[in-house]
């Protein structure tokens, strides 16, 4: 898996100074972000199948996920954020996935938030993925979510959206953008993890403690 995300990194990197008549190659640079989405599934897949998906943040995927948020980066500081117009809708989704999957990457997260935003509010960006991203880091640095998009385990051993403000606010957002209602997202998560041979934590109040500590040792919470 090092090797791979090593060579990974080299391609692109030398990729991102392809030019066709002085301008930029975005058909390359789209078909490398789609490669840093596809190597993020098949190495979840691989969880999947082993029964370890639900077992914490595994340092594999945790060193994959920082691997391909340096490589996106970089992108990002070449061309802008990478929206459909630029890329096309396949790669701006895959650009998405790997920011959303950047968990450990405080500041890159934060910094495509705003770029994100910007992208919607120009029609340039699926305001879906905008949602997305804004609950997870509200999440992460303790806020409430507003679209309810984010899901934990709880402490009955349940997959449940982490807090929000108000159910029917948040089903109002949720329907402003064109996705379900929460209830309805509730079911079909939970359907998910249980296809998936997900399970709860074993004990709930220590991995809430363990990931407290983690989001204070790579910048989420002081």
């Amino acid at each position: 898996m090092t090797t791979r995300i090593s060579k990974t990194y080299i391609d692109i990197s030398s990729d991102l100074s392809i030019t066709t008549n002085n301008r930029m190659d975005y058909k390359s640079i789209a078909e490398r972000i789609i490669d840093l989405k596809n190597a993020d599934l098949e190495f979840r897949d691989r969880l999947i199948q082993n029964r370890q998906l639900g077992e914490g943040y595994n340092e594999e995927m945790e060193k994959l996920h920082n691997s391909n948020a340096k490589i996106l980066n970089d992108i990002i500081d070449t061309i802008g954020y990478p929206t459909i117009d630029k890329v096309g809708m396949d790669a701006s989704e895959a650009a998405w996935l790997v920011i959303q999957h950047s968990i450990a990457q405080p500041d890159f997260m934060r910094k495509c938030l705003e770029l994100l935003e910007n992208a919607v509010s120009e029609n340039k960006a699926d305001p879906v993925n905008l949602a997305y991203l804004t609950d997870r880091i509200a999440v992460s640095e303790g806020r409430h979510q507003l679209y309810g998009t984010q899901f934990d385990w709880d402490e009955n051993g349940e997959l449940s959206a982490q807090p929000f403000d108000d159910l029917a606010k948040v089903n109002q957002r949720r329907k402003l953008i064109g996705i379900n209602t929460l209830e309805e997202q509730t079911v079909m998560i939970r359907t998910r993890a249980k296809n998936e041979n997900q399970s709860p934590p074993i004990d709930f109040e220590k991995r809430k403690q363990e990931i407290a500590k983690w989001r204070k040792a790579v910048g989420w919470i002081k």
